[in-house]
C-alpha cells in the first residue's frame, strides 16, 4: 500500500516544518503544496497583477511555467526556471498566495498536479485541502492545529530572526485575516476532515509533534 499522509491545518501552525521532519525521518518524501501557490501569487505580484482579479489570475495560472524538484534537501519550486523556495515566504505573498488559492480554475491545475506527484512514491503533502480533496483515500490523515495566538507567537520568533519590524500583534492580525480567508473561501475552504486525526500542537514541542505522526505512520506500515 501507498503511503501517503495528508497533513490539512492553518496558517503557522508549522505543517511544513513538522511534514519536513516526518518525511526524513520515514524515509519518504514531502510534498509542500502550498508553496505552489505562493509561486503563483509571487507571479502576479511581480506582474502587477491584482490577486484578487479572478480572470486575471486564472489566465496567468495557464501559462504559469511551474516546477517542483525534490532533492536531498527537501523540495524546490521552480518559477520560470528561477529557484524561488526562500522568495515565496514574505507575509505579501503569503496573503496573496491565500486569494489566488481561491479560485476553482487554479484550485483544479494545482489538485490535479499534486495528485500525479503523490501517485507515484510514499510521500507526506500539507497544505490547506489534503484531507478533503487531494487525497481523500490516504491512509492517514492529520488536521494539525495550535491556538491562533500560540501560531501568531511561533510565526513572530521566526520573522524576528530576520529582522522584520512587524509585531506580535500585526503578526496576530496577519494570522487571524489568513484565517478567515482560508476558512471562508466558496472554493475547498480549509475544514477538517471527518477521518482526520485531529493534533493540537499547542502545548506540544516540535518533536512531539512529529514522533506521534511518525507512530502513526509505522502503525500503518506494520498493518496495525
Amino acid at each position: 500500500m501507498r503511503l501517503n499522509i495528508a497533513m490539512d491545518g492553518p496558517v503557522g501552525a508549522g505543517k511544513s516544518s513538522i511534514a519536513d521532519a516526518v518525511a526524513r525521518r520515514l524515509g519518504i518524501l514531502h510534498l509542500d503544496t502550498g508553496a505552489m501557490y505562493r509561486a503563483l501569487g509571487l507571479k502576479a505580484l511581480r506582474e502587477g497583477l491584482d490577486p484578487g482579479n479572478e480572470k486575471d489570475i486564472v489566465a496567468l495560472c495557464g501559462r504559469l511555467d511551474l516546477q517542483v524538484r525534490m532533492g536531498e534537501n527537501g523540495q524546490k519550486t521552480l518559477l520560470d526556471g528561477e529557484d524561488v523556495s526562500s522568495l515565496i515566504r514574505t507575509p505579501e505573498v503569503s496573503m496573496a498566495a491565500s486569494t489566488v488559492s481561491r479560485y476553482a480554475a487554479v484550485r483544479k491545475r494545482m489538485v490535479a498536479l499534486q495528485q500525479e506527484l503523490a501517485a507515484g512514491q510514499d510521500m507526506i503533502l500539507d497544505g490547506r485541502d489534503i484531507c478533503t480533496t487531494v487525497l481523500p483515500d490516504a491512509p492517514l490523515k492529520i488536521y494539525l492545529t495550535a491556538s491562533a495566538e500560540e501560531r501568531a507567537r511561533r510565526r513572530w520568533l521566526e520573522m524576528k530572526e530576520k529582522n522584520s519590524p512587524e509585531t506580535l500583534e500585526e503578526v496576530l492580525r496577519q494570522v487571524r485575516e489568513r484565517d478567515e480567508q482560508d476558512m471562508n473561501r466558496p472554493v475547498e475552504p480549509l475544514r477538517q476532515a471527518e477521518d482526520a486525526v485531529l493534533l493540537d500542537s499547542t502545548e506540544l514541542t516540535f518533536d512531539q509533534v512529529v514522533d506521534r505522526i511518525v507512530g502513526m505512520a509505522e502503525a500503518i506500515r506494520n498493518g496495525h
